[in-house]
């Protein structure tokens, strides 16, 4: 696995060397724009409108843009002279229980696994967590910016989540839905049948079995175009017939998803 941050874990007075690279993978299909006459990739240049000219890379600088129109020059040189305690550590701060962190602050995930000579610390600091069970609240940072972090235990790694800051959360109150209790009712008919809905399609969660059709059906399209076979338009999917009643909904998928249960055997009387 590729290293992309080396440094170590902050843990009070004990620190634990390790390494960190990307546990995780986008397997999107990526296409390349071409000319339509003569089917070339396309090349995007910089380009200044002011002075009509194309700019290379050493002419290119960094600015802040403090009002409209307005900028102050950041060089590389004002960044290096930025120094924070979290430029080589992930600095734990608190401890706290998994449960209490929302998912909406996740960000990106990391593996961390130990340089030659951490094991021991690494060992110790991970086994702590999951005795305790609990995960870490820490600050790292990481090309020029210092994240909000979570460390935890998955399996025998240490993973560390880069996460949100609190100002970075939109609040879902400016969508309204919290004004739903109090313009939307809800029969209790209509809930126990939801209820029962919820229940049906309850299952173990087995990542493995979930896919990405569209992706999987890209890739047969794009096979078809390479051996020179034609595509085939998939099917429209049948509409079910129209239900208007939510009620008559929530029943209709209540039935469709009914787990079928198994009949008794018979015992054989005994002779």
């Amino acid at each position: 696995m590729q290293t992309v941050w080396k440094g170590a874990i902050s843990f009070g007075l004990l620190n634990v060397p390790v390494k960190m690279g990307v546990a995780t993978q986008h397997e999107d299909i990526s296409f390349k724009n071409l000319h339509k006459k003569c089917h070339t990739p396309l090349q995007y240049k910089k380009f200044c409108p002011k002075c009509n000219e194309e700019v290379g890379k050493d002419d290119i600088i960094k600015g802040f843009e403090y009002e409209p129109g307005q900028f102050v020059l950041i060089t590389e040189e004002d960044l290096d002279k930025i120094r924070i305690k979290t430029s080589r550590a992930i600095a734990i701060v608190d401890f706290v229980e998994l449960k209490e962190v929302d998912p909406i602050y996740y960000d990106k995930t990391y593996y961390l696994w130990p340089e030659k000579g951490g094991e021991k610390p690494y060992m110790i600091l991970r086994s702590a967590m999951e005795e305790t069970g609990r995960v870490a609240v820490a600050k790292v940072a990481i090309r020029q910016k210092e994240h909000l972090c979570l460390v935890r235990t998955v399996g025998d790694a240490l993973v560390l989540e880069t996460m949100f800051y609190p100002d970075e959360i939109r609040a879902a109150g400016e969508l309204g839905v919290d004004k739903l209790d109090e313009t939307v009712s809800v029969r209790p008919e209509e809930m126990d049948m939801a209820v029962k809905l919820v229940e049906n399609l309850t299952a173990k969660f087995e990542p493995e079995k979930y896919h990405d059709e569209y992706r999987e059906e890209l890739l047969k399209l794009i096979r078809a175009k390479v051996e020179g076979r034609e595509v085939v338009e998939a099917e429209e999917p049948q509409p079910a017939g129209q239900v208007i009643d939510l009620m008559e909904r929530l029943k209709a998928s209540v039935e469709a998803t009914q787990k079928k249960e198994e009949k008794p055997r018979r015992r054989r009387k005994s002779s």
